[in-house]
């Protein structure tokens, strides 16, 4: 029970520091479960699935006021409406996506390969993109054009490879369509209100056959290990990334992917 709690533990900071960064929380777990010894049955697939429940209650927990501002507003605010409107135009690609091709990713490109490339890769054009000297017309997340919330939705729809990142295709994209990085960050939160609970309930109920009421201890202090991460990474990141840019992130990727190539070409 010790190394399981430890493994939860672990497993918790991972998902939970990661989740809304731009470095790929799913390329993140599945490294540190293949290079750790904790792909076994009990801490697979499904554990991460229910410890990334943590991750999006702290998003909704420190959102909710605006979340239920716009709520109300939607009914006779236009502004309201339109950026529900928009953050549907951007959800809808990923979940067609995710929905048609779930067994693929699952069983193809869940490869540590295919992380440690992907995070390479990403990290470059994220580093690329964060130098460019862009001109933004866009600094408020709630005022992007539809079309715009529609190529950033459709960008979203990369990140199902793991080792993409999800918050980083969003906000790639939003910065190459005039976004400044804040905005862009920002809406990456935004978008992953409902790609993540999307995700999150349709994997549970594939996953439905596996879950047993042994671990629920551990799952419970996973979640909330991972809950508290993602509440501290989601009210300090968006004033880092204003500040800082994205760099910090981009050679992360770059360092933990060239890291995990050598390992795995060792044999590990």
């Amino acid at each position: 029970m010790t190394f399981d709690l430890f493994k939860a533990f672990v497993l918790g900071v991972v998902e939970g520091l990661t989740e809304f960064l731009p470095v790929s929380s799913t390329g993140h777990l599945l490294l540190v479960q293949r290079f750790f010894g904790f792909d076994d049955e009990d801490f697979g697939k499904t554990f991460a699935v229910l410890i990334q429940f943590g991750a999006i209650l702290a998003l909704l927990s420190i959102y909710f006021p605006r979340i239920w501002q716009i709520a109300l507003g939607m009914f006779k605010d236009p502004a309201a409406r339109r950026f529900v409107i928009g953050v549907l135009i951007a959800f809808l690609p990923a979940a067609f996506v995710g929905a048609l091709a779930h067994d693929f990713i699952k069983s193809v490109l869940f490869n540590a390969w295919i992380v440690c490339f992907s995070l390479i890769v990403g990290g470059a054009i994220l580093l690329w993109v964060d130098q460019m000297n862009l001109s933004t017309r866009y600094h408020d997340a709630t005022r992007f054009s539809l079309p715009a919330y529609f190529i950033i939705g459709l960008a979203q729809c990369l990140s199902m490879i793991p080792g993409v990142s999800r918050a980083g295709a969003t906000i790639v994209s939003a910065m190459l369509l005039g976004a400044d990085r804040r905005s862009a960050a920002e809406f990456s939160f935004w978008l992953a209100m409902p790609t993540m609970a999307g995700a999150f309930a349709y994997d549970l109920y594939k996953s439905r056959g596996q879950l047993s009421m042994e671990n629920a201890l551990v799952i419970a202090f996973g979640f909330v290990v991972s809950f508290i991460c993602a509440w501290i990474v989601v009210k300090s990141f968006l004033g880092y990334v204003q500040r800082h840019g994205f760099s910090l992130f981009a050679w992360w990727r770059v360092i933990v992917g060239s890291l995990g190539l050598i390992a795995l070409a060792l044999g590990h």
